[in-house]
């Protein structure tokens, strides 16, 4: 009670000086005075004295909502942190030009999608699933680009991924793009669940020393990391060996898994050759993602005075209720003696 007390407020403060006048009702009363020759004789009449109290409190209620209405009452807005089901999740995007082709692996033509279009209509779908899940996503080819920061805000989340559909370039810089993702990453606390999602249909070779610099994020950091590698049919998978030498630049895609293996971290690949196989990984994913995560409500400032100016009018309502059941005893006595003093008529004698 005492903190609901505190979060209210008013605009002008000078005004609530007027709200003595509100016991004016208690010392003076708007109602007809009709004097009354012995009213030790009449009995006791409970009714009308609860009548007036009730006039008098309607009274003090109508200059009371008056004054606090003119004074402009507010309840302030507060920030309440709840607890629900979600995640902060970090969605990084290949823009390289090969995803631009459909996962046969050809331009697109007709009715056919391309691995980026997919991508996108399936992750929008993701996106607002739950509540309270917080996303960020960051768009990477040679550089990374961030699109939209750690937010709440789903509507602005989905237009940020719809926003993604310009040509890609060819090369895949996927160091850059793991560090803006990872730095996307705001405060939470230890039960908040955070996943990294990396939506690419390839993969570049990451010098060691940036390994090093990623491993420690990683370290710090510990979210759950993904990788939805969207394979062109025919290409080789992430888990076969190349023919000739197994090296990073001969099987990017090989030496990148195993490099997240590598990490501290839960860490989970899926091969999606289809947009099907997609959106059954993206459900995987929002399945596994289920973790208790403390979110904030914004409650904005409430404006009182209507409930004011309603209190008042109602107390004044009361009143002219009281005033229109008034009778006047003096009237009514001065309308009723002529009749009792006129004389009785006469018979005339036959």
């Amino acid at each position: 009670m005492s903190e609901a007390l505190a979060r209210l407020s008013v605009d002008h403060p000078l005004v609530l000086w007027l709200l003595p006048l509100a016991l004016l009702p208690l010392l003076a009363s708007a109602q007809r005075r009709n004097p009354v020759a012995a009213l030790d004789a009449a009995p006791a009449d409970g009714l009308s004295r609860w009548i007036g109290g009730v006039l008098r409190a309607a009274g003090l209620l109508a200059i009371a909502g008056l004054v606090l209405a003119l004074a402009g009452p507010s309840r302030q807005g507060e920030t309440i942190t709840r607890t629900g089901i979600g995640a902060q999740v970090s969605i990084l995007i290949d823009r390289s030009g090969s995803m631009n082709e459909t996962f046969a692996g050809r331009q697109p033509s007709g009715a056919e999608e391309s691995k980026a279009a997919a991508s996108r209509r399936l992750l929008a779908d993701f996106v607002g699933s739950r509540a309270h899940d917080l996303f960020a996503v960051t768009a990477f080819s040679t550089a990374p680009m961030l699109v939209v920061p750690m937010t709440d805000r789903h509507a602005a989340v989905r237009a940020a991924i719809a926003a993604i559909d310009r040509p890609g370039l060819d090369y895949t810089n996927i160091a850059r793009g793991l560090a803006m993702g990872l730095a996307q990453f705001g405060a939470a606390s230890p039960t908040t669940s955070r996943a990294l999602l990396l939506v690419s249909d390839g993969a570049a070779v990451i010098d060691p020393r940036v390994q090093e610099t990623l491993r420690a994020a990683f370290t710090r950091l510990r979210p759950n990391l993904y990788w939805l590698f969207l394979r062109t049919k025919g290409s080789p998978s992430i888990s076969d060996k190349p023919v000739g030498e197994d090296t990073p630049q001969a099987a990017p895609e090989r030496h990148l898994d195993l490099f997240f293996k590598s990490l501290r971290t839960p860490y989970r690949a899926f091969e999606a050759e289809g947009a099907q196989a997609v959106a059954d990984a993206i459900a995987q994913i929002e399945r596994l993602e289920r973790d208790p995560i403390p979110y904030t409500e914004q409650r904005p400032r409430r404006d009182l005075s209507g409930l004011a100016f309603g209190a008042s009018l109602f107390g004044l309502l009361l009143l002219v209720a009281g005033k229109l059941a008034e009778v006047d005893l003096r009237r009514k006595a001065v309308a009723v003696a002529p009749a009792e003093s006129a004389p009785a008529p006469t018979r005339r004698a036959a």
